[in-house]
């Protein structure tokens, strides 16, 4: 018959692509004959993080989007999450927890299991951890009492694994990817098996979820939006980011992490997505989405011509060709997002292993414009070692790209990428510190660049980039959080989204609706960054 299985996904109001991970997990599990469902925190008010789409469109750094959030009624609840998760909890009675969770909403997923603490512990029910939080930092989360399992690596084989052995009562304590505690002692610390074969996976259930989560922003319109996988790794190694920790933690096993879908397979579930749940648009969340060979694209385009359909890919300045661009958007390509990062040449080679030229990046990101591909372009600042002047570097490079949108994010020291060892060996974070989502705070307290500073930066950015440097006196007292500060940068703010701000953009379907008359001020979600939400995997 199965067991019962919820899974804890803590998320925070504005970051709306549904968890692609646990959407092929309940698909995984459902086809072993168990029960799924969800807890999911995105549309509830739960105190834990700021509006993650919503600083962004603040900081203009995307499309105005917020009134159409509403037109479709993807508003936060009005109900107590507290209230809700026990009542669910109760009335499901699952024989198994499963929290799924990146750093940054670790501590709100423990804040959930508290809620139900009473419960799990009177009726015994065994909770495990995954996701890239735990994969990295297991000792961290094995600690917490009510974690009672923590898995490391890729979760399918393991889910399947625990609960045949939930459902036989069997012990469970040899599982691989697992650890296992018993009365607060790690008894087990189980080998890694090699990367699951990810075109044996099913297509992903989105029916776990309930309806407004499969909408989210884009370009200042709101879609029906899934996420597909081509790709799971990348073959870069970029040190903000945890793919070259991923790579090395399966390279142990002689296996190599990065791996490709079959393009037939992708056909098939995009095949689905369109007829069955009359999807509006695509959203391929592959790190480096280009990353593939000629005879792959070519079968991606031949394939992608029968859907029809818009879509987003990220991917990094060096894999796009006039050929790759052109014969994109003749598919449907609507936008890109280009991860850049830093504007300092020997900075950004030196600190996060990124090689290529300026002139070369700026070559290439004339590409998309040449075809009428909106673009944006993501960079980072608070890196360790730099300081506010190297930041201006950034900002010149993206006032010679002609990008729709440029994003900036403070550098977060996540655990599992090589920039976090390298801020615990300076004494910047202690190895035990839980960092915060990327649109949050600065977090490193660095004396030749302090917090105040990177926010700064990460205010006026998009002002610096487009506004001409006769205006940057101007821009500069904008920059502080005073009274006549916050006065100016209103007034810019004013003056940018009327001069700068692209409209939102009309149906790239060629008609239904278009909300050209949208006063407040989309997102690219947190593209190829170093939050990239890998849920549990």
């Amino acid at each position: 018959m199965g067991i019962k299985v919820l899974f804890i996904y803590p998320n925070s109001f504005g970051m709306n692509m549904l968890p692609p991970a646990i959407a092929l997990f309940s698909a995984i599990l459902k086809q072993h004959n168990h029960e799924v469902r969800v807890f999911d925190t995105t549309y509830y008010k739960t105190d834990h993080a700021i509006d993650s789409d919503g600083s962004k469109e603040e900081r203009l750094n995307v499309v105005p989007f917020t009134k159409q959030m509403k037109k479709k009624k993807l508003e936060v609840k009005n109900t107590d999450w507290r209230k809700d998760v026990k009542t669910q909890v109760k009335e499901y009675k699952p024989d198994l927890i499963a929290l799924s969770a990146t750093e940054d909403m670790w501590e709100l997923g423990i804040r959930i299991l508290e809620e139900i603490k009473e419960y799990k512990i009177a009726n015994k029910i065994p909770v495990i951890a995954g996701g890239v939080f735990p994969t990295f930092a297991p000792e961290i989360c094995i600690k917490h009492d009510l974690i009672d399992m923590v898995c490391v690596g890729e979760g399918e084989n393991a889910l399947i694994d625990l609960c045949k052995k939930i459902e036989s009562k069997n012990d469970f304590s040899k599982i691989t990817n697992v650890w296992i505690k018993n009365n607060n002692e790690i008894i087990e610390k189980n080998s890694i098996s090699d990367p699951v074969d990810i075109n044996e996976n099913p297509i992903i259930d989105t029916a776990l979820f309930e309806e407004n989560r499969l909408y989210r922003p884009m370009a200042g319109r709101v879609y029906k939006m899934f996420p597909v996988e081509t790709i799971r790794g990348c073959p870069f190694t970029c040190t903000f980011c945890n793919s070259p920790d991923q790579m090395r933690l399966y390279k142990g096993l002689g296996k190599n992490f990065y791996r490709k879908k079959r393009m037939d397979l992708v056909y098939k579930e995009l095949k689905h997505f369109k007829e069955v749940h009359k999807v509006e648009y695509n959203y391929f969340w592959a790190d480096t989405f280009l990353a593939m060979n000629g005879n792959e694209f070519d079968q991606f385009c031949e394939m992608y011509s029968d859907i029809k359909l818009p879509f987003w890919i990220q991917t990094r300045p060096e894999t796009i060709t006039d050929y790759n661009m052109k014969k994109l958007k003749s598919v449907g390509l609507h936008r890109v997002s280009f991860g850049v990062e830093h504007g300092n040449e020997e900075f950004r080679k030196k600190i996060l292993d990124r090689r290529w030229k300026n002139k070369d990046i700026i070559a290439k990101l004339k590409i998309p414009k040449k075809y009428g591909i909106a673009f944006s372009v993501n960079n980072i600042t608070g890196f360790p070692t730099e300081t506010k002047k190297l930041a201006f570097d950034t900002i010149e490079i993206n006032r010679q790209i002609d990008s729709d949108n440029s994003n900036i994010y403070a550098f977060v020291p996540f655990h599992g990428t090589p920039l976090r060892k390298m801020c615990e060996e300076q004494g910047l974070i202690d190895s035990q510190k839980i960092t915060k989502c990327v649109t949050s705070e600065a977090q490193l307290n660095m004396p030749q660049y302090p917090p105040h500073e990177i926010e700064e930066i990460k205010k006026c950015f998009a002002l610096y980039v487009k506004f001409p440097k006769s205006r940057w006196p101007e821009i500069k007292k904008a920059e502080k959080n005073t009274d006549e500060g916050n006065k100016i940068y209103k007034n810019l703010k004013v003056e940018f989204l009327e001069k700068y701000m692209p409209k939102p953009d009309a149906d790239p379907h060629g008609g239904v609706e278009d909300f050209q008359n949208i006063e407040d001020p989309n997102n690219t979600l947190v593209e190829n960054n170093p939050a990239h939400r890998d849920e549990m995997r």
